[in-house]
């Protein structure tokens, strides 16, 4: 079975509520895939991973991970997923490492070291202090490996960089590189387009419960980019640089842009197309903040 996660036609309205969070939608997680959900705040993503990870029934449509409903799994589910929420719940008067070895009593197989977890994404000179006394970035770090701890085929990721610098941000992304390269599946809701873009192997955008678009980042780019060429240069005697734009369908004709290869001092040639926020503003006419 190559669907790790196959939904059709998925609604969800909570109780008390007139109009559904999520609304019809259909898509599949093939193994090996990182899957984005792009979105603003209560556009659906967060409904449609608590579906998935087995924390709100009641839906209608199809839902299924490796073949059954995620409510059919019972507790073998959780042997098998991984959760990193974007707002960390840990036992704040335990230390980080106590947090991890707890957590890793409760698996039924074996479990990853949690030392070398915690040496992973830097916290291992932090791994005997209460968590208490951690930073938001440094408890995003700890539930992002506590997710690991059981070696999970499937993992549910929400906000993973949130709160962190550049640096440890990165040894995220490199975390999750590795775990779809080991084939792994990864699920990850995000407003961050930049983790996106570098991550998923395609992204969904949703805005009012739906799913407005769904391929992967270059075609979501290169379908809504403009066909043109900036060149930046600097002219004979000029340290300035300057900009100019030629029209990519015809490039190899234009004697202006053979001109300024051969005698100006080019700088960067760049193709102009979209970033991941121009194509989900075109989409859904809206802004993600």
């Amino acid at each position: 079975m190559s669907h790790v996660i196959d939904i059709d036609g998925l609604t969800f309205t909570y109780p008390k509520s007139i109009e559904p969070a999520v609304r019809g939608i259909s898509f599949t997680v093939d193994t090996g895939e990182v899957l984005g959900f792009l979105g603003p705040s209560g556009a659906g993503k967060s409904t449609t991973q608590k579906i998935l990870t087995g924390l709100l029934d009641g839906h209608d449509g199809r839902v299924e991970v490796w073949g059954r409903d995620p409510a059919e799994w019972k507790s073998e589910y959780y042997q098998r997923i991984g959760v990193s929420f974007e707002l960390p719940n840990h036992y704040l008067k335990l230390t980080g490492l106590e947090n991890l070895e707890f957590f890793a009593s409760l698996y039924d197989g074996p479990t990853l070291d949690p030392m070398s977890l915690l040496e992973r994404v830097g916290l291992a000179e932090a791994a005997h202090t209460r968590v208490a006394k951690y930073s938001k970035g440094m408890q995003m770090r700890l539930v992002f490996v506590r997710a690991l701890l059981h070696q999970p085929l499937l993992l549910f990721l929400d906000e993973p960089t949130s709160g962190m610098d550049p640096a440890n941000a990165r040894i995220i992304k490199d975390i999750v590189r590795e775990l779809r390269d080991s084939g792994r599946t990864v699920f990850l809701t995000t407003h961050d387009m930049a983790t996106a873009d570098q991550l998923c192997d395609r992204v969904a955008f949703m805005v009012d419960g739906s799913i407005a678009a769904l391929d992967t980042p270059s075609e979501h780019k290169l379908r809504r980019g403009r066909r043109t060429v900036r060149v930046t240069y600097r002219a004979d005697g000029d340290a300035t640089l300057r900009t100019k734009d030629f029209g990519m369908d015809d490039l190899a004709d234009d004697p202006a842009f053979a001109a300024l290869l051969r005698d100006g001092h080019v700088e960067a040639v760049h193709s102009q197309e979209a970033d991941l926020e121009d194509v989900f503003i075109d989409v859904t006419g809206r802004r993600l903040r």
